[in-house]
């Protein structure tokens, strides 16, 4: 999964549908984490929280989003512990921050050892929003 931001802005330049495109063949190409997550994901539906993978937000493509929560979840692999991608993904928190959203982040080997307790804290997080 590549967590750099696009170049330019949906809807200017014709980044709009560049932001679709790649977004599609993001969820064609999920990391086992996310699709562990995914099958996670699509339970909450019955309790009233749609979620979307790989969603174009801004300038960004989130992995999963809920848009009555304002929760983004994001999975993440071994390079994002590199000093480079924690200043990228910053950024990323940052503006969906700016934009009302909680951001969650999870790394991939947490997802797949310990899907339940991940789980679990997405669960406090939407009970969260919902007694706010």
């Amino acid at each position: 999964k590549n967590s750099l931001p696009l170049v330019g802005r949906a809807g200017v330049g014709g980044s709009e549908v560049m932001a679709n495109d790649r977004a599609r063949t993001l969820r064609k190409n999920m990391t086992d984490a996310a699709q562990a997550l995914w099958r996670v994901l699509r339970t909450y539906k019955d309790n009233g929280f749609h979620f979307r993978r790989q969603a174009p937000m801004g300038p960004y493509i989130a992995d999963f989003v809920c848009h009555s929560a304002k929760l983004v979840i994001e999975v993440d692999g071994g390079q994002h512990g590199l000093a480079s991608h924690q200043a990228a993904d910053d950024r990323r928190t940052g503006w969906l921050e700016e934009q009302g959203y909680r951001v969650l982040r999870f790394w991939n080997n947490d997802v797949l050892s310990n899907t339940d307790g991940v789980a679990a804290l997405i669960e406090a997080a939407l009970v969260a929003d919902e007694e706010s």
